[in-house]
């Protein structure tokens, strides 16, 4: 089935997914003039071992393992240490006054690996599946002095010298400022503390947009990676299949900012129920799931997530962002071009002395890369990735992920991942190393 509707009628028509439930089992293609926002095929989950109605007032917590229940309230610092490994809290302030926290594995000695969460995630993403399915475990197991990063605005990065978190300036930045301030400050950071000259770099979805954008802006930065590992990578968005990214692009700001927040991204219940509607069966749904919008955003496999561990993953993500954060990304779908925030054209004259947005210079970006992507990520199409491969300049590896279905969340939550993705990124880091027998008796 398929909609084309000009804006009029496409404001009434998502109002209209708000109140009205969708009682149909096909594809949904939702146009705008020749834009495809959304295209969906309905699907019915089949996670925690039931369905569940979107009015259902049914809790998963009778059925939960109480260890489990536990983790989805500890932090990352108590996740690691409950866990048995050796946790450590760090503070970070950027020169424009943000209070970021690093979380570390702590092997000192051992050559340092960055890692950077995604969207609306945090450190607590490497760590909270477990021993043996967390990648900051694996990576300690294997070795390495592992230390997480927490970028602006997310759980465990919500202070500022001069605001807080309840101050509209507080909340007046977008990913650029990320690239530009928090990953390079904490690269210092990370370096100083363990006198090595450079270290590995493992960035998941927004994590791999900041690192494009501190090569462009910060290219002598480039100088202390030694292999940057890019899970799901972005940078263009021009086929992107989120609904939401779509949203975002398609939509004057008056109806986002109404929807979503107009500083801190605070979904309202409209935006939720409209989205979940577009892709879950609204009879047989996951309630958890299909009200939360890091899926809503990203989509899920559900044969790839654990189910078991759903509670923890709701317990943690989302982690917070700002609205002109989740603004930036619409506006590069929209413009099918990675560039930095469009103010519109009095003020980027002004800003940029263009009217205009200047584009990224990943020409700059000259740090060895490897680019690791699937055919079912919504935000990290193929194509957009082999455009992003095209214009950086030392890429040493591009690796589709054999499993058709594999999602933007599975690079950090799969089931299968390490089998599928990990072990063959932790090959490529090897080969980087300059001291390939690390001691990882403690």
């Amino acid at each position: 089935m398929s909609l084309a509707l000009g804006p009029k009628q496409l404001q009434l028509f998502a109002l209209c997914l708000c109140l009205v439930p969708l009682a149909i089992n096909a594809d949904l293609s939702f146009l705008f003039g020749n834009i495809t926002l959304f295209n969906v095929n309905f699907k019915t989950p089949t996670l925690l071992g039931r369905s569940l109605t979107v009015k259902s007032n049914v809790h998963i917590d009778n059925s939960v393992d109480p260890n489990i229940q536990e983790d989805s309230h500890l932090n990352t610092y108590s996740l690691i240490k409950k866990y048995g490994y050796p946790a450590e809290n760090h503070t970070v302030t950027t020169d424009d006054g943000y209070v970021l926290t690093l979380h570390r594995i702590a092997r000192p000695g051992a050559t340092p690996v960055l890692l950077v969460h995604g969207l609306l995630d945090s450190s607590a993403t490497w760590v909270m599946m477990g021993p043996n399915k967390g990648l900051g475990y694996l990576l300690y197991e294997q070795g390495y002095d592992v230390w997480m990063a927490n970028v602006r605005g997310n759980t465990y990065s919500r202070k500022h010298i001069k605001y807080t978190h309840l101050h509209a300036k507080y909340w007046d930045f977008t990913f650029h400022e990320m690239g530009v301030y928090d990953i390079p400050k904490t690269i210092d950071y990370v370096l100083n503390k363990t006198g090595f000259p450079q270290l590995h770099y493992i960035g998941h979805s927004q994590g791999t947009v900041v690192f494009w954008i501190m090569g462009s802006e910060r290219p002598e930065y480039m100088d202390k990676i030694i292999c940057m590992q890019a899970l799901a990578p972005v940078a263009y968005l021009k086929h992107c299949k989120s609904p939401v990214v779509n949203f975002l692009a398609e939509f004057h700001a008056s109806i986002v900012l109404k929807l979503i927040g107009v500083h801190e991204f605070l979904p309202k219940n409209e935006f939720i129920v409209m989205f979940n509607q577009l892709i879950c069966d609204e009879t047989t749904i996951t309630k958890e799931i299909c009200s939360n919008v890091i899926f809503l955003t990203t989509g899920f496999d559900k044969s790839q997530l654990n189910e078991t561990m759903l509670p923890v993953v709701v317990g943690h993500a989302p982690a917070g962002a700002s609205t002109k954060q989740m603004q930036h990304f619409g506006q590069v779908r929209r413009s099918g071009d990675f560039r930095q925030f469009d103010y519109g054209w009095l003020r980027n004259h002004w800003r940029y002395n263009s009217i205009t947005p200047p584009a990224y210079k990943l020409e700059n970006v000259k740090a060895k890369v490897a680019l690791y992507y699937s055919q079912n990520d919504w935000l990290a199409q193929p194509t957009d990735v082999e455009a992003l491969h095209r214009r950086l300049p030392n890429v040493v590896s591009h690796s589709l992920v054999d499993y058709p279905e594999f999602n933007h969340l599975d690079f950090i939550w799969g089931v299968d991942a390490r089998e599928l993705l990990w072990d063959r990124m932790l090959q490529s880091m090897r080969s980087y190393d300059t001291d390939n027998n690390i001691d990882t008796s403690n």
